[in-house]
């Protein structure tokens, strides 16, 4: 599986990395501008990200513009609802506004800092993220 953690805060990206390892490969970008040209990137040579993990908060363009920013992306190319990357959303913002922009900029869930690994877990597995990994 392809990731993308899009995480300004380096101690946050470790552990994402840390959670994710085993499961797919981890590629970072530290801002929305890299977020957004890795995705296009990615779809440009004709693969993509099943999962991406969007920080809300950020300097410059925002999680919730990169959200939109990514979908119009995979609009671009075609791709139906069921090949579109995986976004969970992750924020110390555990505001019902917030939330409920992120889902309906169809964001796939969102999860409170901290990240508690079982957490985290329940939530891929909950996407279905999970069902080729093998039981730790």
């Amino acid at each position: 599986m392809q990731i993308l953690i899009v995480e300004d805060d380096f101690i946050s990206r470790r552990l994402l990395t840390r959670y994710l390892e085993g499961i797919g490969t981890c590629e970072v970008a530290i801002n929305g501008e890299e977020a957004l040209a890795s995705v296009r990137s990615a779809l440009d040579n004709n693969d993509h990200y099943q999962l991406i993990c969007l920080d809300v908060m950020m300097p410059g363009m925002d999680g919730q513009e990169v959200l939109k920013g990514i979908r119009d992306l995979e609009d671009q190319h075609g791709l139906a609802p069921e090949q579109r990357c995986k976004i969970v959303m992750n924020s110390a913002l555990d505001k019902q506004d917030v939330i409920a922009e992120s889902l309906a900029a169809q964001a796939d869930d969102y999860i409170v800092k901290p990240i508690l690994k079982r957490n985290f877990m329940a939530v891929l597995d909950r996407l279905g993220l999970l069902a080729d990994q093998p039981s730790a």
